[in-house]
């Protein structure tokens, strides 16, 4: 026992010395430790975890939305879905009390939303009379994805769903609590049975 004792002071002191001679490997054990809790501290838990600023450069902290649900849709100017926005602004209306729309420009699919944030911004206002919180333009899919969507598309993250954008006006229903509830498809309505009922449950 005291054999191993001794054995194991002698390693431990090697080590140390070895260290103390190697500072570019010190920092690399450094750098690598701070790496590996930085991304354990880092990754999004709910849709809280996020901010951001609005077409019209109001700043939108998403916690402040904590006990109502949260339709996200990530839509464009030049759509076939685009009428779209006015049942948006329809529900946001009607149910404002139990959910907040939220609108995500994204020109990733068919080049439908090529304008720059302000010619948006008079495009929903004049087109649809758009009330509720649109934000600068981002990307939904591919290598720029913005970490939203990428929350919002891996299950891994999220827990719910690996569902991402396959087109214009796809939708994310966001319970109370800052959790998936639903993907919904392009082709879900806003003002459809489906999300009327989801929002009322």
């Amino acid at each position: 026992m005291m054999k191993t004792y001794i054995f194991t002071g002698i390693m431990l002191a090697m080590l140390a010395c070895r260290s103390q001679n190697n500072p570019e490997q010190n920092k690399a054990m450094e750098i690598t430790t701070a790496n590996i809790n930085s991304e354990d501290t880092n990754q999004p838990t709910s849709v809280y975890d996020f901010e951001f600023t609005t077409l019209d450069g109001q700043k939108i902290v998403m916690n402040e939305f904590k006990g109502r649900k949260i339709l996200i849709v990530n839509t464009a100017s030049e759509c076939g879905f685009t009428p779209q926005y006015k049942e948006l602004q329809e529900l946001y209306d009607k149910y404002s009390s139990k959910v907040v729309v939220l609108g995500f420009p994204a020109n990733n699919f068919g080049g439908q939303e090529p304008g720059s944030n302000q010619e948006i911004a008079t495009f929903c206002e004049k087109n649809y009379g758009v009330k509720f919180p649109v934000m600068e333009k981002v990307s939904v899919t591919g290598a720029d994805t913005h970490p939203l969507f990428q929350y919002l598309s891996d299950k891994s993250l999220n827990g719910v769903t690996d569902e991402k954008p396959t087109w214009n006006f796809c939708k994310y229903l966001i319970s109370e609590k800052g959790q998936i509830i639903k993907f919904f498809p392009s082709k879900v309505k806003p003002l459809s049975e489906e999300i009327i009922s989801a929002i009322n449950s």
